[in-house]
Parts: C-alpha cells; sequence; structure tokens
C-alpha cells in the first residue's frame, strides 16, 4: 500500500495550480523587489550590519529548529569574520558554529555556483566536524546507509508506540534520487519561478532525507541559495529559517501532509510564499534594529566610551533578556560591581541611560537611541508615578481625575513615540503635552526632560 509521494509511480513530478498560485506568487515577488530595493539605498555600512544581522538569525533559527541552541555572540563573531565586518572584540567560535556558518555563506555568496554532490558532503562535514551528533557516530561526508533500519521521522511517546511521521526512501536508492535533485537543481527549468524551485526543492531533499542527520539545515540552506539567485545578490536581507522557527508547528504539518499527499503540492507552496511574505516582514524589524543602531552611534559621535561601555551598549541594541541594572552589568561585561557601577554612571552623564521608572526593589536603566526610547520611558513615567506632585507631595483632591488626566496625556506621549513627523515637530508636540503634565501638579522626571532635548538637538543638526 502506498504512503508517501517517494512511492508514487509518477515521483517526483510535482505539480500545481498555477492559477491558484498566480497572484500569491506575484505579491510575494513584489514584497521581495520591494525589501531587496530599499536595502540598496543603504549605504555599505548598514547594508553590512543589516546583513549580518540577518545572517546571525538565519543561522541561530536554522540550528533551533533542529534543537540545537547555539551561543549568538559565537555565530555573530564567525559571520563578521567571514565577511570583514568590524564589531570590534571577537567572540572565539566552537567548530560546530563555523561549521553551519560556512554553509550557510557559501551557500548564499557561492549562489550562482553549481550544487554538487561532493559540495553537500563538504557541508556535511562542516555541520558535524567531530563526526558525531548527540553522541552518536554519524557518517559523515557520504549518503546515508541501511545499517542503522529506516530513515524515519518520528515523536517518541512514553508507555505508548512511536508516532511515525514520515519514512524516507530506501538508503539503496539515495544515490540515484540525488542525482535526479542535483541535476533538477543546477538546470533553468523553463516556466519555473525561482522563488517557487526554492519551495519545491526544499520539500524534495526533505522527502529523500539523504543524510543521517543535518538535513533540515541543508535544505533550507539550499532554499536560500535559489531566493539568492532568483535575486542575483550574495547579500541576505531576510531569514526564511527564522519565520519557520516562529511557525514551527505548520511547517511540519505541511511536509508531512504534502509528503502523504498525491504529488500535487499545491497547498504547501501555499503556505510557502506565505512564510516567505511573512520572512519579509520579519526583515522589517532588522532593517529597524540597524537604523537605530545607526542612529544611535551618529547621535553620540565623539563621544569617548570604554570597551565595557561599548561592548554593553551593542548588547543593549540587540536587546537582553531581563531588565538591566548593576549586577547584570558586572556578569556580562565581566567586571566588579563597583567598576560596573562607575560605568552606567558615566553612561547616564553622557545621555545614553536612564533610570527605568517604577517602585521596585531594584534599580534598573533602560538605553535611549531615539526619541521615541525617551518617550515611551517618559510615559511609563507618568503612569508609575500619577500619584506623585511636584517635589514628591501627594495631591490631596480629585485623585482619581487626576490619574485619570495623567493616563490620557500618557497615552498622547505614547502616540507620539510612535507618529511619523519631524524630530523638531515632535518635541514641540510634547512641550505642549508637557505643559498640560504642569497643570494637573505633575513634573516628569527633569533628566528624562534634558536627555529628550538632546536627542534632538543632535538629531537636528
Amino acid at each position: 500500500m502506498t504512503r508517501y509521494i517517494h512511492e508514487l509511480p509518477d515521483w517526483p513530478k510535482f505539480r500545481w495550480d498555477s492559477r491558484k498560485l498566480a497572484e500569491k506568487l506575484a505579491t510575494t515577488v513584489r514584497h521581495q523587489g520591494y525589501l531587496v530595493g530599499r536595502i540598496s539605498g543603504f549605504g555599505l555600512e548598514l547594508r553590512g550590519e543589516a546583513e549580518l544581522q540577518t545572517l546571525t538569525e538565519e543561522v541561530v533559527k536554522s540550528s533551533e529548529i533542529e534543537g540545537e541552541k547555539l551561543n549568538r555572540d559565537q555565530v555573530r563573531s564567525s559571520l563578521a569574520q567571514r565577511l570583514g565586518i568590524d564589531i570590534g572584540a571577537l567572540t572565539p567560535a566552537a567548530r560546530n558554529v563555523d561549521g553551519i556558518v560556512q554553509v550557510v555563506l557559501d551557500a548564499t555568496q557561492n549562489y550562482d555556483k553549481p550544487i554538487t554532490k561532493e559540495r553537500l558532503f563538504g557541508w556535511h562535514a562542516s555541520l558535524f566536524p567531530t563526526g558525531f551528533s548527540d553522541n552518536y557516530k554519524l557518517t559523515v561526508a557520504a549518503w546515508r546507509t541501511g545499517e542503522k533500519g529506516p530513515m524515519q521521522v518520528v515523536t517518541r511517546r512514553r508507555g505508548k508506540s512511536d508516532l511515525v511521521h514520515f519514512e524516507a526512501p530506501d538508503a539503496k536508492l539515495v544515490d540515484g534520487e540525488m542525482t535526479a535533485f542535483i541535476d533538477w537543481f543546477n538546470r533553468d527549468v523553463p516556466g519555473l519561478d525561482l522563488v517557487m524551485k526554492a519551495g519545491i526543492a526544499h520539500l524534495w531533499f526533505e522527502t529523500i532525507h539523504p543524510f543521517e542527520d543535518g538535513n533540515g539545515r541543508i535544505g533550507r540552506a539550499l532554499a536560500d541559495m535559489l531566493l539568492a539567485r532568483s535575486e542575483r545578490s550574495p547579500q541576505r536581507f531576510y531569514s526564511i529559517s527564522a519565520q519557520i522557527k516562529a511557525e514551527q508547528g505548520k511547517y511540519y504539518d505541511h511536509l508531512e501532509e504534502t509528503q502523504k499527499g498525491d504529488l500535487d503540492v499545491t497547498d504547501y507552496l501555499e503556505w510557502f510564499l506565505e512564510c516567505l511574505g511573512r520572512a519579509f516582514d520579519g526583515a522589517e524589524g532588522i532593517l529597524a534594529d540597524v537604523m537605530r543602531k545607526a542612529k544611535f552611534w551618529e547621535l553620540h559621535r565623539g563621544q569617548a566610551f570604554n570597551e565595557r561601555q561599548k561592548l554593553m551598549i551593542d548588547k543593549l541594541l540587540d536587546g537582553i533578556d531581563g531588565k538591566l541594572n548593576s549586577s547584570k552589568w558586572a556578569k556580562m561585561a565581566k567586571t566588579s560591581q563597583d567598576t560596573a557601577g562607575r560605568d552606567i554612571e558615566g553612561l547616564l552623564r553622557a545621555n545614553v541611560l536612564v533610570l527605568q521608572p517604577g517602585r521596585g526593589r531594584s534599580t534598573s536603566y533602560a538605553l535611549v537611541a531615539t526619541q521615541a526610547d525617551i518617550l515611551s520611558v517618559i510615559a511609563d513615567y507618568a503612569r508609575a508615578y500619577s500619584d506623585m506632585s511636584a517635589y514628591g507631595e501627594r495631591p490631596s483632591t480629585n485623585a482619581d481625575e487626576r490619574k485619570r488626566k495623567i493616563e490620557q496625556l500618557a497615552q498622547r506621549v505614547d502616540a507620539l513615540a510612535s507618529a511619523e513627523m519631524d524630530g523638531e515637530a515632535r518635541y514641540r508636540e510634547f512641550e505642549s503635552i508637557l505643559n498640560e503634565f504642569h497643570k494637573t501638579g505633575f513634573h516628569p522626571d527633569q533628566h528624562l526632560i534634558d536627555v529628550l532635548a538632546f536627542i534632538t538637538q543632535q538629531t537636528s543638526r
């Protein structure tokens, strides 16, 4: 009884409804073109930082899909070294980190070179430099053999038999299957858009499952390779693996349903195009982060920071888990509590850090790089201390009405933070809101106002 598509007599003749996919494909290609075109307007330094962030995300998330958590700093350092991007002190990378970095870079930077059996074997060897995976000895740089039984994708269930999601072709068929796949991958297929080909290539490769381990990472690298071909560019500014990780359950569901289907891959390709579109949306977040970093360093050009401060600023710009306090600073910067306190005080004076509003037991700090950052802190401050008037006094009358008014003003500050407007115009609008705060008897912390004025002045030059 036929169970999987690779067992069907017309395998691997995939088919799909071109009319059903036409509009979605056109939308995806337009979105792709818009994103690539937008980034082409960036300077070399910004493009390099955007690519570094994107590839870091790609490497980290592609490994996470397979249950392997890599050190992000090691990945970033390994990529920066190979891309020739200066990020200051480099973090030594483990061999397996360097290996996946090499695979992703070879796939994308050498997208125009043909895939060969030897090239794929080289990728596989890079992924498993020790020859082991989770303490299991692997057949490395070669197709899988049948010595360990059928290649299955399973879910282990305690007290029950394993749930088999998929069983790949018999090992003795792999060489022939891969020969056909490689020939198709390297050929120009008339009428087949390269974006669609990327989706099909990933499905086809995962169905063959030619290696004992690493098939997912190599399959996604092959999809990225075809996407790079579609753009005729080695630089990557969106991460398909990051988006697949975000919807990992649906990813596996679509693979399983298609592999148990009838070679009509329309539904799978529809999902792939939608997933790619969402990856483009995710790239907007990466670009926003890159622009925020650029604005920060432009804002503080000429200011001197020590190496610990530079390290921590970069980490804060990338985002850290939880709130920043002196203890976390000391641990992350590998320094003493006293030195951490002096570093933080210096950044407070330099208008880089501000005190986080709130009445918790531990003092914490926030980094501010833009008007929006400091306006958000001011709004939070108003909510945290809405019951206080000037000089720390508590108003004795109309407390509920006053608190409601302050909340409304805080909401206006939040809206102002996200408004598309000129920096000086935003500051003038804030001054109007500030006057209304004062009428209620509430005065936001003066240091926050000074930092907003500093950012506005520096960015308006």
